[in-house]
C-alpha cells in the first residue's frame, strides 16, 4: 500500500515563507512526477507545480518566481518552498504522485490528505 504524507502547513503573515514536504512510502518501485495542488474555499482544486524524476519542474503562473519545488529521489520526497506568500495563497495543499508499485506494473495516482496553509495578518 502506498501513502503520501504531507507536512509543513500552518499560519504565516503576508510576505512570509513556508515550506511543505511530501513523502511517498510503501511498496514503491518507481515514482514518476510529483505535484502539489491546492484548493481554497469555494474553488476548484488547481495545480501549483509539478516536478519530474529528473527534477525538471513547472509552475502555475500565479506562483512562478515565488514557489520552488525540489526533490529527493532516494527518499521519495518533494519539497515546496513558498516565498512572498499572499493571502490568495491560502488553501489546503495536496500532494499528488504517479507511482508504479512493481516493475512492468501499472502507474497509479495517489493523493495525500492535505495540509492547510493560511496567509493572514
Amino acid at each position: 500500500q502506498v501513502q503520501l504524507v504531507e507536512s509543513g502547513g500552518g499560519l504565516v503573515q503576508p510576505g512570509g515563507s513556508l515550506s511543505l514536504s511530501c513523502t511517498a512510502s510503501g511498496s514503491i518501485f518507481h515514482v514518476a512526477q510529483m505535484d502539489w495542488y491546492r484548493q481554497s474555499a469555494g474553488k476548484q482544486r488547481e495545480l501549483v507545480g509539478t516536478i519530474y524524476a529528473d527534477s525538471r519542474s513547472n509552475y502555475a503562473d500565479s506562483v512562478k518566481g515565488r514557489f520552488a519545488l525540489s526533490r529527493d529521489n532516494d527518499k521519495n520526497t518533494i519539497y515546496l518552498q513558498m516565498n512572498s506568500l499572499k493571502p490568495e495563497d491560502t488553501a489546503v495543499y495536496y500532494c499528488h504522485a504517479g507511482i508504479q508499485t512493481r516493475s512492468w506494473g501499472p502507474w497509479r495516482e495517489y493523493w495525500g490528505q492535505g495540509t492547510q496553509v493560511t496567509v493572514s495578518l
